[in-house]
């Protein structure tokens, strides 16, 4: 029985890696070129974030002679006062400037008269590249507004104190991989993306594709049980998986050390033996995908065809990352029962660097592969069909 299926396997096998097609897709394209965008697109995110937190302001101040204290505050602190331009609103629509700030006519009367003086922050909150300087600019007035705030009251002899009533105090418990973990929380989604496409372009070539070739027939025709070719055909879709799995995991572990978490107070939490935990937790699912994808191929009648059904079918391993990231739940030993549910909530866990019980592990694992093989089973018996094989 062993003989028939390592045959099919190693057939299935030495078939793929001739296809320079499937080994783009399966070993370069995903697990390479997925985790270098992701990577990279962090990278260029964070490193932006720090430049910005850090570059000097450059802000126009329209009717800048009405508040002196306050351009002389401004400038204290870093920022270089420019000129504004006629048409202030024109100007950050045409995104000439990011923030402009304006001082309103009557700043001088309300002043002196010990009532808030109107100062105007003009921006266009829409544009996202600009919220770092705008909440910059924000704390910089309030700051000011503060400080004259306190130097009134103590002119009139009350003390600044009494305007606080509660003294609110921020006790954040967040450690550095759990903040982290927010920037990394796309990841399980590229691991399951990476389990499903690694096996798909297998699945496809030895079900649609042989059936397109008419290369199946013969090999229905040899004196091997249909269920062992089957299981011959899994085995090596599965093992293109893990090996797409393996390498998507090697490029992050790589790659990640290009961010600049230091800079922005959090740590990715991602090395070698973290990299090791998270395989044997998700490498449940290449069953389930080389399963579920050969089974959705045997429909097929040719390539391209297999293909259109693949499109959607791509759908399911986004799903639980995609709620996860919109609606972010707390995991429950019950969640551990619905595969690739399971093993989003714990790669997150452990990217927080979490304690996770084992008994979670042993659950997500074992519910995982039970559905795998429930789906390797209905895969089996659809080479009984011969509908679903012969073409013609």
């Amino acid at each position: 029985m062993m003989r028939g299926i390592k045959i099919v396997a190693l057939k299935e096998i030495r078939d793929s890696l001739r296809d320079r097609r499937t080994v783009m897709n399966t070993l370069l394209m995903g697990p390479i070129l997925g985790p270098l965008l992701f990577i990279g697109m962090l990278t260029l995110i964070t490193q932006k974030e720090v430049d910005k937190a850090q570059e000097t302001l450059h802000i126009p101040v329209v009717n800048e002679s009405l508040a002196p204290s306050l351009i002389n505050f401004l400038e204290l602190q870093g920022v270089v006062v420019e000129q504004p331009p006629a048409d202030p609103e024109q100007a950050i629509r045409d995104e000439l400037h990011s923030v402009i700030i304006r001082i309103a006519e009557d700043y001088p009367e309300k002043w002196r008269a010990g009532q808030p003086a109107t100062v105007e922050v003009i921006a266009d909150a829409s544009q996202r590249e600009i919220s770092t300087t705008l909440a910059r600019v924000k704390l910089l007035l309030n700051g000011y507004s503060s400080q004259i705030g306190s130097l009134r009251l103590q002119l009139r002899g009350v003390d600044p104190q009494l305007m606080r009533a509660v003294d609110v105090r921020d006790i954040d418990l967040s450690t550095p991989e759990s903040r982290g973990a927010l920037i990394l929380a796309m990841l399980p989604y590229f691991i399951m993306i990476t389990l499903f496409v690694g096996s798909m372009s297998v699945a496809i070539d030895t079900t649609a594709g042989e059936k397109e070739r008419q290369s199946l027939e013969p090999l229905l025709i040899n004196p091997v049980p249909r269920w062992e070719i089957m299981t011959g055909k899994l085995t090596a879709t599965t093992l293109f998986s893990l090996a797409s799995l393996v390498l998507t995991l090697m490029a992050f572990v790589i790659f990640v050390g290009l961010i600049p978490a230091s800079n922005l107070n959090f740590e990715l939490n991602i090395d070698w033996n973290l990299a090791a935990r998270f395989w044997y937790i998700t490498a449940p699912v290449a069953l389930v995908a080389a399963a579920l994808l050969t089974t959705i191929a045997a429909f097929a009648k040719s390539f391209r065809e297999a293909q259109s059904y693949m499109s959607m079918i791509i759908l399911i391993p986004m799903l639980p990352s995609l709620w996860l990231f919109i609606n972010p739940v707390k995991a429950e030993t019950w969640m551990m029962w619905i595969p690739l549910l399971s093993q989003n909530l714990l790669v997150n866990q452990h990217i927080r660097a979490e304690s996770v019980p084992v008994l979670w592990e042993v659950i997500s694992i074992v519910s995982t592969l039970a559905l795998g093989l429930l789906l390797a089973i209905s895969a089996a018996r659809l080479y009984q069909r011969s509908k679903l094989i012969f073409s013609n």
